[in-house]
């Protein structure tokens, strides 16, 4: 939702503040929006927090209290005029001339104080006191009736549990710990003449014919009055007259949209978005609005029970990752930056997000870009791997926290679900207070989820909703990590517990929302942190950019599992992104196969919030790890996925068909040898019907000589192709021979160039990386003795002055060979 005002009655507060300690040692300028670790690195007052081990240097940050203080000019100071403040971070008094105007305790409410008799004609001062985090936490848990557990693995900086605030500030197995405060969205002052719009909301009822767009619009008023508000619908604009009470009235009005065309998810359909406006005499709110329907389905089966989405009567395979904040210092995040994120999912073959629950709700314009790029979101409430207060005063707060983020985000045709919160169910079992006392702290939970799911009903009655993630079912405090025959699954035995990637095939999930495997950030991301002397896993400053405990030996244990030992440090990070990409490949490749059984998978994580060893597949600031180019295959809607039987003799080859139609496949399968030389084995062909999946073809891995890999490639009807090869037994039994790789660039233009790689002998993995950011045609792909490829790169800076340098990695020539 956008909302514009006439300039006599809006003040806009954002800009140049002054910053200052509460001691008074530090003071300096700060950009609001902004936090203030980043307006502190700006004046020189502490080192950059992402660089070497500064992290450390900078905890005394966030245990002070912060000011930051303007001016202001207003002539009519005798009218109501009133605050309207957005992602105020966190505990925070403000005062206008020394008046005290609003006490905060939420990030994710929004803030509407009166502020009429605070102000004076002429020059204003307004003041915003925030409280250190960490202090406000520790009081808030010594007030609470009983000891509320927090997840110190994931919170290093610990009582981030009591406070509404997002969870991940306080550090987690991927962020840095250093509690950001600030401002992070509206700070205007506004003058209330009449009314002023609340909320707009909408639901819509498919009709035989077309489409009622049902519109509820909340007006506020200091007085009863009456008002003029015009509604339009794209072409269609009206005017109704409405007579006012003091405080709340709402004014509902019904639109009849004759067949108008639908919205989609990506890849299945066109995303046709109209416009609705609201408009008083000096307010204006627009909505972008897409026709749909959406159902959870939830039904019983011989398995246990579905868990999929289906989308203007049509089921929807959810193909995509979960999404935590773009960064984890606001002021370092844009829109642009987060655009591109987004559209990067897009461009790999992704429908849906899960917006996690240890960070935002994003902002107005995220959503927008999800409506028109056709992702659909699972948008968790945002309370993730901890226990929650239940007393009265935090759960009124967390009741107008609902209130307000469902009636601001029903409306978006990407919003598919409501998720309660992010493992807290499992989080009883983590506790040794919940383990002694389950009884106590499950009924806590059960409020604090009843709380969350009336308020969304209240505020959006049509919304869909699902009590946790993961969860079974419906009041089911079951064990959903490891029970996949209903619900949504995390299954993380192959990280956490150190499983091989074939068990990825030993679950049948109905939705698996979380499941992921780490690898090293990119090399030109690590060297944006990290000096050259720095470059070993084990150095301190490679430590401390893994926050997950044993996360750097669990990449080296199944590094050595499946590979020979890297020959240096920058083949280990391109190893380690290699053998990401196999993992989750692994398991997308089995559970699509296994349509309609399973409807969905989400892997963990999109992004990265800072320069971090991760489980995302795409670096912090956007360019793809090898994981996302594999992404963009594994995800492609028309594919063949390569199934080994449980004892490894034979290979089971399904097609998986997310269109509307059914396509023709043709595949070749090849025996592959590793001197590069390509023999053939079989060829095949098969129809796929429409949303399905089904076994193609079958053959005999003993066909295969001692020491050679299968390989394959198909092509489908609607002109979709892919590729792939499997090892019978481990890469690091291969005896691979050199692979003679060559490259010949040349400039194109618009900051493009084109790469031309041949290979002499068998390459796998090819994987090329430059020295400025930029993005590859294709990345991570195999070349057999003779053959080329070319490969487009399109530098992010279409006017970097210089020549990139291009590096090529391969297999054969990453590890070491004595």
């Amino acid at each position: 939702m956008t909302a514009s005002f006439a300039n006599e009655t809006f003040t806009d507060l954002r800009g140049e503040w002054t910053l200052t300690s509460v001691e008074g040692d530090h003071s300096t300028t700060i950009e609001i929006p902004g936090d203030v670790h980043t307006a502190l690195r700006q004046a020189g007052i502490i080192p950059d927090p992402y660089f070497g081990r500064n992290e450390i240097d900078v905890q005394w940050v966030a245990h002070r209290d912060w000011v930051i203080e303007r001016h202001f000019h207003i002539d009519d100071a005798d009218a109501e005029w009133y605050l309207d403040v957005e992602y105020l971070d966190t505990v925070a008094v403000i005062f206008i001339n020394d008046v005290p105007v609003l006490s905060a305790d939420n990030c994710f409410r929004r803030y509407r104080p009166d502020v009429s008799k605070a102000l004076q004609p002429g020059d204003n001062s307004i003041r915003i006191h925030f409280h250190s985090s960490i202090k406000a936490g520790a009081d808030r848990q010594t007030a609470q009736p009983f000891y509320v557990p927090y997840h110190p693995g994931n919170s290093p900086i610990p009582h981030g549990n009591m406070l509404r605030k997002p969870q991940c500030h306080f550090g987690w197995d991927w962020n840095i710990a250093i509690a950001p405060l600030g401002l992070y969205g509206t700070i205007a002052l506004r003058r209330l003449d009449t009314a002023r719009i609340e909320h707009v909301s909408t639901s819509q009822h498919h009709l035989d014919g077309g489409v009622e767009l049902h519109v509820e619009v909340t007006l506020h008023a200091a007085y009863a009055a009456s008002v003029p508000v015009h509604l339009s619908l794209d072409g269609e604009r009206l005017r109704l007259d409405c007579g006012l009470n003091a405080g709340e009235t709402v004014l509902r009005h019904v639109f009849f949209v004759e067949k108008p065309n639908l919205w989609w998810p990506a890849g299945s359909g066109e995303q046709s978005l109209s416009t609705l406006t609201v408009e008083l005499p000096d307010e204006i709110v627009t909505k972008q609005i897409g026709f749909r329907t959406i159902e959870l389905l939830t039904d019983n089966d011989e398995a246990g029970s579905r868990f999929a989405f289906r989308v203007n009567g049509r089921e929807i395979f959810c193909r995509g990752a979960n999404w935590i904040p773009a960064d984890a210092l606001h002021s370092l995040s844009s829109r642009e930056k987060t655009e591109d994120l987004l559209s990067s999912a897009v461009e790999a073959h992704m429908n849906m997000i899960r917006v996690w629950g240890g960070g935002f709700y994003e902002a107005d314009w995220f959503y927008d870009l999800c409506d028109r790029l056709g992702l659909m979101v699972w948008q968790d409430f945002m309370f993730a791997c901890n226990l929650y207060p239940c007393t009265d005063d935090f759960l009124d707060n967390v009741e107008h926290e609902v209130a307000y983020q469902v009636k601001r985000l029903s409306s978006h045709p990407s919003i598919a679900l409501w998720c309660g919160d992010n493992e807290l169910v499992g989080a009883l079992n983590w506790f040794e207070e919940s383990r002694n006392n389950r009884d106590r702290y499950l009924v806590a939970y059960d409020r604090l989820n009843r709380t969350i799911e009336n308020a969304l009903k209240a505020a959006a009655p049509g919304a869909l909703w699902w009590p946790s993630s993961p969860a079974s079912g419906y009041l089911d405090y079951g064990d959903a990590w490891h029970a996949d025959g209903s619900g949504d699954m995390h299954y993380w035995s192959v990280w956490h517990e150190n499983k091989s990637f074939d068990n990825y095939r030993s679950v049948k999930p109905r939705f698996c929302s979380e499941f992921g495997f780490q690898s090293y950030t990119s090399m030109p991301v690590i060297k944006t942190y990290a000096d050259e002397k720095d470059m070993n896993i084990s150095s301190p400053v490679i430590e401390l950019h893994q926050k997950n405990a044993g996360g750097n030996e669990r990449i080296a244990g199944t590094m050595f599992r499946y590979f020979r030992f890297p020959k240096d440090f920058e083949s280990f990070v391109y190893i380690s992104q290699v053998q990401q990409a196999l993992a989750i490949k692994t398991a997308v490749e089995y559970w699509r196969s296994l349509k309609p059984h399973c409807m969905g998978t989400l892997y963990w994580q999109l992004n990265d919030t800072w320069p971090v060893a991760s489980w995302s597949s795409l670096d912090y600031g956007g360019s793809w790890k090898a994981l996302h180019y594999a992404a963009r295959r594994f995800f492609q809607p028309v594919t063949v996925s390569a199934i080994p039987s449980e004892e490894g003799s034979t290979m089971r080859f399904a097609m998986v068909n997310d269109m509307a139609e059914e396509v023709d496949i043709d595949m070749n399968i090849f025996a592959l040898s590793t001197d590069g030389t390509r023999t053939p084995l079989k060829s095949a062909s098969g129809t796929c019907g429409p949303d399905a999946a089904t076994d193609m073809t079958e053959i005999d891995l003993s066909q295969l000589a001692e020491g050679t890999l299968l390989s394959w490639n198909f092509i489908a009807s609607n002109g979709m192709t892919g590729e792939g090869h499997h090892v019978p037994e481990t890469y690091k039994a291969l005896e691979l021979q050199p692979s003679g790789l060559e490259q010949h660039v040349k400039a194109l233009s618009d900051g493009q160039f084109e790469i031309e790689i041949s290979a002499r002998g068998l390459a796998l993995f090819v994987m090329i990386e430059a020295d400025i950011p930029g993005r590859y045609s294709d990345n991570l792909f195999d070349l057999a003795a003779g053959e080329t490829r070319r490969i487009v790169f399109s530098a992010r800076d279409k006017d970097f002055p210089l020549h990139p340098t291009f590096k090529i990695f391969d297999l054969f020539s990453s590890q070491s060979q004595g």
